[in-house]
């Protein structure tokens, strides 16, 4: 079960809502970190997030023995990170799967639904942070450069906020 607040989980939807892929980040059985990129299909209002993957690949079958994991989102443009830390799990709730398929999944899996490897891959989101500028360049530069004039650290660059835990 996810403890963000209802206000904490809102604030985090409404930023990545619009970054369709996440860095998924999982350890191997020697600890080592790896990443991938996938595409989220939905983060609901329990504070799950949904992707679909094969379980054919390497890191879903490590899932069982080190389920924890990290989904990192950036959106450059709008200067926006985001790092979500969570719990995942491989399931293969038919359901789940009719509600979040879209067209361009079948890319991966041809067989649509009835693809025998596939399968969604669900994160309970323990915590997050997010690091926000909401400001251009010119902004940001100019922030960053004051900084640097007067040996203080930019405090007028953006919000940045831990969620959760």
């Amino acid at each position: 079960m996810t403890s963000f607040t209802t206000d904490e989980l809102d604030q985090l939807k409404k930023r990545i809502k619009d970054v369709k892929f996440g860095m998924f980040t999982t350890a191997d059985a020697t600890g080592r970190l790896t990443s991938r990129p996938l595409t989220s299909q939905q983060v609901d209002d329990a504070g799950t997030m949904w992707f679909f993957v094969s379980d054919q690949e390497e890191f879903t079958r490590e899932l069982a023995n080190s389920p924890s994991v990290n989904v990192s989102f950036a959106d450059v443009d709008d200067h926006l990170y985001v790092s979500v830390s969570g719990h995942a799990e491989l399931t293969r709730e038919r359901a789940k799967m009719e509600e979040l398929w879209k067209p361009t999944v079948k890319a991966w899996f041809p067989q649509g639904l009835d693809d025998p490897h596939l399968a969604l891959l669900k994160v309970t989101m323990q915590s997050a942070e997010y690091w926000d500028t909401g400001n251009s360049k010119m902004v940001t530069l100019f922030a960053m450069a004051k900084a640097a004039i007067t040996g203080k650290p930019p405090t007028d660059i953006g919000e940045h906020k831990h969620l959760g835990e």
